[in-house]
């Protein structure tokens, strides 16, 4: 007689609900590991805090370059840029040539577009609105 067997959200688990891990899905899940433990390289703001914010960054990059995203998010708050919507921000210009180059590496350059400004952004204009 064969043993049943279960499986919840996807794991094989046995009549307890423990899952039921195969060595050769160990070997799988370190090397996994390996390949996350790459970090994105990391860039200082050339402006300083009073620097004019003349440029709109407009971008749409897809769910599968996720992580890629958010590095993006994260280097554009420290270049002290502003979120107007979810994908649209404004700051200083002009970005870094390094920053514009790592993101054609991590192949994301052709997914953003930036504009200037013909006048810098007041963020007390768009409060008041």
């Amino acid at each position: 007689m064969m043993a049943k067997t279960f499986n919840y959200k996807g794991v094989r688990v046995n009549a307890f609900g423990i899952p039921m891990v195969r060595s050769f899905q160990k070997k799988k899940s370190k090397t996994l590991k390996k390949k996350r433990d790459q970090y994105y390289a990391s860039f200082n703001s050339p402006f300083s805090e009073k620097a004019p914010k003349n440029l709109i960054i407009m971008y749409d990059i897809p769910h599968s370059l996720k992580k890629e995203r958010d590095w993006f998010r994260r280097h554009l708050i420290k270049f002290g840029y502003e979120m107007i919507q979810k994908s649209i921000w404004v700051g200083p210009s002009p970005l870094p040539k390094q920053f514009k180059d790592y993101l054609e590496e991590i192949k994301i350059g052709d997914k953003f577009k930036t504009f200037r400004l013909a006048k810098s952004y007041n963020s007390s204009i768009s409060a008041m609105a």
